[in-house]
């Protein structure tokens, strides 16, 4: 005969039916809580890599085509177009490509933000490692080795570069330097080999071109602490130092009053 009404009437007796687990009893609120003997902590990093390589300064007869012959110098190297990045006029002298400065970073991406994804990349690396100084530097820039992702930036093994162009303040000659850079969430061992070949080849390009006199041990500018840069009366351009007797961009003398 089935038993099943015994399990209905224990259940309605609010007693546990025939066959049911055990209740568990919920552990109370005023019972103290044992920590545990070591807390397991998931752990998160992110390490970026920038590195880069300048060689020796060019010193380059001054004349109207001097600066037009930058991008020349990079012909058989580049991988993709050669951009211009001229020096930054004064009203953005604090702009860098740091985030945790959000007035600077904003001054460094209404500067750029008309350059491509290569040259914007190049920037963020050379500039981060103090490689070019766009207070008086102008850069031609482009892939020199390497792939891009989908949304044309460099991937991290990817090597870019080009060529920086200053005037000397003592003579009012240009100054040519080759610049590369690389970097980002990675490294790969060979790219150090890679940028040093590169280096040498634009360096090459730079003598061989029909302005340049020789090698020369030139320092770059260091820009005053204070600055209040001049108004080219020729191009019209606000020098980003005070300290500066040649523009920046076009390498005429400032007059000073």
């Amino acid at each position: 005969m089935p038993l099943d009404f015994l399990k209905h009437r224990g259940a309605a007796d609010g007693q546990t039916p025939v066959g049911s687990p055990a209740p568990v009893a919920a552990p109370s609120r005023h019972g103290s809580i044992t920590l545990p003997e070591e807390v397991v902590a998931q752990e998160f990093q992110l390490k970026l890599y920038y590195a880069g390589k300048s060689s020796e300064g060019v010193r380059m007869q001054t004349g109207p085509n001097a600066l037009t012959e930058l991008p020349s110098m990079l012909h058989g190297l580049a991988k993709t177009e050669i951009e211009v990045v001229d020096p930054l006029p004064i009203e953005f002298s604090q702009a860098t490509p740091a985030i945790a400065r959000p007035s600077e970073a904003m001054q460094w991406l209404n500067a750029h933000h008309v350059h491509s994804p290569v040259t914007r990349h190049a920037l963020v690396v050379l500039e981060t490692i103090d490689a070019i100084d766009l207070a008086f530097d102008t850069f031609v820039c482009t892939l020199l080795d390497g792939e891009v992702d989908t949304s044309g930036y460099p991937e991290y093994a990817a090597i870019v570069g080009g060529v920086a162009a200053h005037w000397d303040e003592a003579t009012g000659d240009m100054i040519v330097r080759s610049v590369v850079g690389w970097g980002g969430k990675g490294v790969r061992g060979d790219t150090d080999r890679l940028a040093a070949k590169l280096l040498a080849g634009i360096l090459t390009n730079v003598l061989a071109n029909q302005y340049a006199l020789g090698l020369t041990a030139v320092d770059r500018p260091v820009p005053a602490a204070g600055r209040g840069g001049l108004v080219c009366a020729h191009c019209g351009f606000a020098s980003a130092h005070e300290r500066a007797f040649y523009c920046p961009k076009c390498g005429m003398r400032l007059l000073r009053g």
